[in-house]
Formats: C-alpha cells, structure tokens, sequence
C-alpha cells in the first residue's frame, strides 16, 4: 500500500508541500490534520470538495480529520483570491452560517472512531477570550509586516492602486496562523491542509509555530482546479455548484458532472472520488477507444452525487435525469420525488373530483398557468408542442382521468423540449 502523500500526489492532490519530512513522519506516526472552512455562505461549494476529501483520505489512512469553522476568521474575511475587499456580514448571520456548515461537513467525516475520529472546532472559541492588547503582544510580536506584505495574497492587493487591502483582510494571516498553533497545542495536529491560494497563510502558521517553540508543522496545498475549456471549476453557467440540495438539486449536481468534457473526467475521477486508481485507469482507456459511452462521465457523476447526497439523493437525480432529458413517459413515481424534482415549477391546483368530470387538457393547460387563455392552449396543442407526462397530447378536448397522474396526486405537463408546469390535485 502506497504511503499517504503518494497516494495524494498519485491522484492529483498536491501542487506544494512545506517539507519533505512530511513523508516520513506520516508514516511513522500517527497525527492530525485540519482544513479551515470559513461561513461566508450558508453553503459549501464543490470548491470545498477537495479538502473535505483531503480529510477524508488522511482519515482512512489512520489520521485523525480537524474540521475547523471559522467563526473568528470568517468575521474579518480572507483576502486569498480576491481582488477586492469581502463586504462583513452581520454576526447573526456569521452564525447562522455556521450551523449551516457545520450540518454539512458532518455528513462526511467519521466521528464515531475512538483513534482516529474526526473533530469539529470553531477558532472563535479560542480566539475571543483575547484582548486586541494581549493577542498584539503575545501572537502580533512574532510577525514582520516585511514577510507578510510578501506574501501573494496581500501583495496583489497591493498593487493594486483602486483596491487595497485594508488592516482587517491584512491580519487574517495573523488568525488562521494562531489557529495552527492552537491546534498543534490542544490536539497535537501536525498537519494543515487547503488549496493552492492559502499557501500564505499555511507557512505563516507553521512559523508561528516555531517561533512560540513548538514543534515541526507541515502544510498541503491542493491544485485550483479549472476545467480543460479555462472555466473555474465548479461554476455552472455563472453560478457556484452548491453542495446544498436546495441550492443546487441532485439532479443539477449529476447534470454538471456528467457533462464533464473528456479531457476533465479522468482528472476529477481521481480527485473527487475513492474509485481504485487501476479501475480509473481502465476507465481512462475506455474513454479514448469509445468515447460515446460517457461511461466514465456517468461513473463520476454518480459517485460524486452519492458523497454528497447519499444513495438516496443518487436515486433522486437519477430519476430526475430521466425525467428531465429523457423522453420516457412519466409514471409511477412517488409525490415525494416529483416535488423535488419540480420544486420549483410553476403549479397549479385542483380538486381531485375534476378528473374524469369536466378537466379537459385545455382547461388543465390553463389552470397549471402553462398558457393564459384555452385559444392559446389550442394552438399549443394543434402546433404539436404539448405533452402530458412527456408524451404529446393532440386532442385539446379530451377529458383527463386519474391515469393521466404521475403519481398519486400530480400531472405534469410540458411545451417544448423544457418549459415545465404541474397540477397538484386534493381530496
């Protein structure tokens, strides 16, 4: 079995390490290591992704994961990757984030194991009890203003003349460097992990560290990935890909792996799933003989939907993918499910007693809001462009019954390739 910074390396995880020793002393002992999350959002992204992995890994090769939220440090605002200054948030709101995250990340680690189970800390616990005086003298001291005006994220804010960087974004290297030591002091973590733009902030840690006297603290960096066409992964058509359900559904989280181009797929396999890397490599050929299949699209679309959202949230968007773009007929689902799927469509509702009375496919069209008068619900339908349950519907009289429902209480109807409405119907 290959060491663990092998492993990393082998499946594209590092772009630096701090130290060569890093090797060595994995192997030879066990010890933490933390990624920082801060709750700048109610949501993680796939961005989050690979370090959430990152602990995943550490943590099946015999180390114990620190998940840490970044209550103290999401109150000021990384500067890393920015170009201008983060707007605060209110605390309130810091905190509600907070919760959020926090829900999420648990969905993800081991807790349960005595030796190497995961913890989840907040750095505002150990941040507040300081006075500005006292974390000035015993933290402030330890750092040149020469080193950390070096350092990528503050210099590029620098240069530039209509931005800046104020002394709050200026300090935060300050703060997740004293999170470090922290950690190294409280539960013996040894090891930081984040990705390529926290380099910074990493080796400021692992200095504080030996300046406060304490031992040799190691850093990872993992690549900034960017899909082979120059877009920044994990943005889909100018919006984050969320790791909330809500904000980004299953079936979308499958929809953007799947359509991942060929030359992305073997790279994210590697990096977002715990496929064996012999079976990735037979993937790897069956892309370049046949790549029609999409096999291995489809194998990563459904791992990574299934790490994030559970066998469950797989099922969800596997059935929301054939219902969406397939033309399969729609039948036999469950309420449940159609309401995911079409959470957010255009509804109507109506008594159950209209079906197989007076409930004819014009008057359906109308009363989901899919047209606005029955003239141009006729129109629709004579055009050829109307579906019930994706099957197309030519007669505009005819009187719809209970086999016309998708499941045990909705119709769904469709004009064109994607324009959605449903009917709930009651009693």
């Amino acid at each position: 079995m290959a060491g663990l910074v092998e492993h990393l390396n082998d499946r594209g995880f590092i772009h630096q390490i701090s130290d060569p020793g890093l090797e060595r002393m994995l192997e030879q002992q066990r010890t933490a290591c933390y990624a920082g999350f801060d709750p700048s959002d109610s949501s993680l992204h796939l961005g989050h992704l690979i370090p959430i992995i990152g602990l995943m890994h550490f943590q099946r090769y015999g180390h114990r994961p620190i998940a840490v939220i970044g209550g103290a440090t999401g109150m000021i605002g990384d500067p890393s990757g920015r170009d201008r200054e983060r707007t605060l948030m209110s605390i309130d709101l810091i905190r509600s984030h907070e919760r959020s995250i926090q829900r999420q990340l648990e969905h993800f680690l081991n807790f349960d194991d005595t030796e190497t189970g995961a913890i989840m800390v907040n750095n505002y616990d150990w941040t507040h009890p300081y006075s500005y005086l006292d974390f000035l003298r015993e933290i402030g001291k330890h750092f040149s203003v020469n080193t950390m005006i070096s350092k990528e994220s503050v210099r590029m804010r620098l240069e530039s003349r209509d931005q800046g960087i104020s002394y709050t974004e200026f300090s935060y290297q300050i703060l997740q460097a004293f999170d470090f030591h922290h950690l190294w002091k409280t539960n013996g973590c040894k090891v930081q992990i984040g990705g390529s733009d926290q380099w910074g902030n990493i080796t400021a840690g692992i200095d504080l560290n030996r300046r406060l006297g304490g031992e040799q603290l190691y850093g990872i960096t993992f690549p900034l990935l960017m899909t082979a066409s120059g877009r920044k992964f994990g943005k889909s058509e100018g919006n984050a890909v969320w790791l909330d359900p809500i904000r980004t559904k299953p079936y979308e989280l499958f929809q953007y792996f799947i359509q991942t181009d060929d030359k992305d797929v073997i790279r994210f396999l590697k990096l977002f799933t715990f496929l064996d890397l012999k079976e990735i490599a037979e993937l790897e050929i069956l892309v370049r003989d046949e790549p029609q299949t999409r096999e291995a699209q489809k194998i990563l679309a459904s791992e990574v939907t299934r790490l994030i959202h559970g066998e469950a949230g797989l099922q969800t968007a596997d059935g929301s993918t054939r219902i969406l773009f397939g033309d399969e007929p729609i039948c036999n689902y469950t309420d449940s499910i159609l309401n995911r799927v079409f959470s957010d469509t255009p509804s109507g509702n109506l008594p159950k007693e209209h079906l197989e009375q007076d409930l004819t496919v014009v008057n359906a069209m109308v009363a989901s809001g899919m047209c606005g008068s029955k003239g141009e619900a006729r129109r629709l339908v004579s055009s050829g462009g109307f579906y019930i349950n994706n099957i197309r519907e030519t007669d505009p009289t005819r009187i719809l019954t209970v086999n016309d429902l998708a499941s045990d209480t909705i119709m769904v109807l469709r004009s064109g390739k994607k324009r959605y409405f449903i009917i709930r119907f009651s009693g």
